[in-house]
């Protein structure tokens, strides 16, 4: 479907430099924009594409100061990042969606389902399995028993929701994630062996939470785990039983979250971070990429790195002197040659 320069201008409250009827059908990166895409610019260090893309029109902030003639359309907007999210929503929501249940996938009598579900290939929809209108169970999902997921969320591919766990509305969950399975628990034993503790709690997923592909949410021990309204989880993230993640919170690849832990409100966790246990989060806490958090954050808005984690500004600066170890240590051994270099001569 074409739109013009003009039209989504006025969809995104816009204005238009060039020709507001142009048309484009696509999108493109602006380093590699071609003549019928829409592309965008937002860093700095893309500028330079900017002067010589073939996007038809670039979506450029307010407040940008080109540095020299463009030659494309541009439609100006109050965020270029926003608006190309808002375009990018809009493109999928006009997708056509799948609807009905399949053939070939098992929806057991005792489940309900809500109007305009659309249930894939060899999925298994347990008994008393719960899902609201609009719920789309792609092919090969599990559903367990008493599950209850809310209308509009989305189940990608493979995904396995264990018994009893609740997923609110307007949630996505992406291939191969597991919800529910057992969390870590085993007492040791005199022998030496380790006694499994059953882990009788759930899953509590709010709403508008998205989960990237592969990420493991276990079950509680007893009560919930619990991943609170608007959480963004990126692929291959372990969050283990009864961890609590507030809302709005962003968390990247590889991350690690060990049990009982309490993750505040509107925190930015980056890649391969891992916490541990039993610890208190605050509100607005940036944690930095491959940190280890092995003690608890009481003030909000707190920025930490390293491992073991501490002050972001303290981290920087031992850092640069953690740099300048190898010229220290060979000025420290001079000094030590020189000191003995005088004992021996007697001065």
């Amino acid at each position: 479907m074409k739109f013009t320069a003009g039209q989504i201008a006025e969809y995104l409250n816009g204005t238009v430099e060039g020709d507001p009827d142009v048309t484009v059908d696509d999108v493109s990166r602006i380093e590699e924009g071609k003549p019928g895409t829409l592309a965008f610019l937002s860093n700095p260090k893309y500028e330079k594409h900017l002067y010589t893309t073939g996007a038809s029109i670039v979506l450029l902030s307010k407040g940008f100061m080109p540095a020299k003639k463009i030659r494309c359309t541009l439609v100006w907007v109050d965020d270029a990042y926003e608006a190309i999210a808002s375009l990018l929503q809009l493109r999928e929501e006009m997708k056509p969606r799948p609807s009905g249940i399949a053939g070939n996938a098992y929806v057991d009598d005792t489940a309900v389902a809500g109007d305009n579900v659309y249930v894939g290939h060899y999925a298994v929809i347990s008994k008393g399995a719960v899902l609201g209108d609009n719920v789309i169970v792609h092919p090969q999902a599990y559903i367990g028993d008493n599950v209850r997921i809310g209308n509009g969320t989305v189940i990608h591919p493979g995904v396995k929701v264990y018994h009893d766990c609740i997923i609110g509305r307007g949630c996505t969950l992406h291939a191969g994630v597991v919800v529910g399975s057992d969390g870590f628990g085993f007492a040791p034993q005199s022998d030496k062996n380790y006694k499994k503790i059953p882990q009788v709690g759930n899953v509590v997923i709010e709403d508008h939470v998205e989960i990237g592909a592969n990420c493991t949410i276990d079950r509680a021990m007893m009560g919930s785990t619990i991943i609170r309204q608007g959480v963004k989880l990126d692929n291959l993230i372990q969050v283990a039983h009864n961890v609590e993640i507030g809302r709005n919170t962003v968390i990247a690849a590889q991350t690690g979250i060990a049990g009982s832990t309490k993750v505040g409100a509107d925190c930015m966790i980056g890649g391969q971070a891992g916490i541990v246990g039993h610890l208190t989060i605050a509100d607005g806490t940036r944690i930095a990429a491959q940190s280890g958090v092995a003690s608890g954050i009481t003030e909000k808005n707190t920025t930490v790195q390293g491992s073991p984690s501490f002050l972001y500004g303290k981290y920087q600066r031992s850092y640069v002197l953690y740099k300048k170890l190898p010229q220290l240590f060979e000025r420290l051994q001079k000094i030590e040659d020189e000191l003995d270099k005088a004992k021996q001569s007697g001065k």
